[in-house]
């Protein structure tokens, strides 16, 4: 099927309506990560995006983390992936951060969408970037599902941080929007000192509107 005019710059307009709406809401999120082969430690950490009674919008820990990992090193940029990369919002302005590539149309979990691929035009020390795919609906133009990873991997003198491949699924809110449900990956890691499986998944639940109930659907 043929590409839709201006299909990148509609998704990516939906994509800033939603980031509007979602900047509304509170919900919880929480972060697990397993380092499966060889088998070793465990990571969670549950955190709470609130109001304040001024409406202030924060983020609270809820509990204390678990942290049991042997091999892996959580960074600053893994967290900032977390909040940035794994639920990606691919408004306009990062969107002239990318090239897109039309790739058709799919009918996934029930939905019919458009799949672009997405991968930065220039890597910047310091910035992170998503590369890889996205389906949208072809009705409404609301991104539903991405997978790829975050990128550049860091390389520096005795370290190596590497991000794995993962799969962000959405769900509706209030018949309107579409926020991020969870994120799952399941790679193997090349470090130089030996492959290491790792598990993760980010749950985003709980979403509630300022000041209002809401409810989320998951297709």
């Amino acid at each position: 099927m043929a590409q839709p005019p201006d299909l990148a710059r509609r998704i990516a307009e939906r994509e800033a309506e939603n980031e509007a709406a979602r900047a509304q809401y509170t919900y919880r999120q929480t972060v697990e990560m397993d380092e499966v082969q060889p088998r070793g430690g465990h990571y969670r950490e549950v955190r709470e995006v609130v109001f304040s009674p001024s409406a202030e919008r924060s983020e609270r820990a809820v509990g204390t983390p678990i942290n049991t990992l042997q091999r892996l090193l959580l960074t600053q940029e893994d967290f900032d992936d977390i909040r940035n990369i794994q639920p990606v919002l691919l408004t306009p302005e990062a969107l002239s951060r990318y090239h897109v590539r039309f790739r058709g149309d799919e009918t996934i979990d029930g939905l019919d969408c458009w799949v672009l691929e997405i991968r930065p035009r220039q890597v910047f020390q310091g910035l992170r970037y998503f590369e890889g795919v996205l389906w949208a609906l072809k009705s409404t133009y609301d991104v539903v599902r991405l997978e790829g990873q975050a990128v550049p991997p860091i390389y520096s003198k005795g370290q190596e941080n590497l991000f794995p491949r993962f799969i962000t699924f959405r769900g509706q809110v209030e018949g309107k929007f579409w926020f991020p449900f969870r994120t799952f990956a399941d790679d193997i890691l090349p470090f130089r000192n030996g492959p290491l499986r790792i598990r993760f998944q980010i749950r985003y639940e709980q979403y509630k509107r300022f000041g209002a109930e809401s409810t989320i659907t998951y297709k």
